[in-house]
């Protein structure tokens, strides 16, 4: 398997919602809060030389955090969130390694409470689906894939990550007319407090993505 295979997995931003206001525990919270910002610090201010090494790191802590709350619905999320992106800048068979254990973490985390962080999981589970290889190679799954997108936005309709992810994968159906607007609906989404680092990279990924869909309207 070529190492590109799962290169630009973009799985690790489907989460960057705002904080639970239940659940977790201060400590819990707060180690919440650290992946959040150490993730949009990795994928868009870090050299792309150097973030399969955070990610690993990251993924770490992630690890450490569920420890103490193995049952955090929004822990076991952003863990496979992690590992996800982790799994992009790897690239080849450890990648798929890496998204394997980002799908079960994220399955875990639907089955704890499937509407933690506005449903979230639901997010980086389609969006894990739509950009691994299908059979015989990986698990990849368009059809699973839209059903996933399909319920992140039923919980949260005007999210910008719900709405940019299924937006990429309509694009990537050549679904052009629906994947236009599907990113303008995320380009409209409310900024996140506290988010602003997510927030700046997700919309250039936005704008990036409406020019491509816009040449192929033309």
């Amino acid at each position: 398997m070529k190492k590109s295979i799962l290169r630009g997995l973009l799985l690790g931003g489907a989460l960057l919602c705002s904080l639970p206001g239940f659940a977790l525990s201060e400590a819990g919270t707060q180690s919440l809060r650290h992946l959040q910002n150490r993730w949009a610090e990795i994928n868009y201010q870090l050299p792309e030389a150097q973030r399969e090494a955070a990610f690993e790191r990251l993924a770490g802590e992630a690890e450490a955090a569920l420890k103490s709350e193995p049952n955090s619905a929004e822990l076991l999320t952003w863990r496979g969130i992690v590992l996800s992106t982790w799994a992009g800048a790897k690239g080849g068979l450890g990648a798929l390694d890496l998204a394997k254990q980002a799908r079960a973490s994220l399955e875990q985390a639907l089955a704890t409470d499937p509407k933690a962080l506005d449903g979230s999981a639901y997010t980086s589970l389609g969006s894990l689906y739509y950009q691994v290889p299908g059979w015989p190679i990986g698990f990849g799954d368009d059809e699973r894939a839209e059903g996933l997108l399909k319920q992140a936005l039923g919980l949260n309709p005007k999210g910008i990550d719900p709405n940019y992810f299924y937006g990429d994968f309509l694009f990537r159906q050549k679904r052009y007319p629906e994947a236009l607007g599907a990113l303008q609906r995320a380009l409209a989404a409310p900024p996140r407090p506290g988010r602003e680092v997510a927030d700046a990279g997700r919309h250039k990924e936005i704008e990036t993505l409406l020019g491509k869909v816009r040449v192929e309207l033309k």
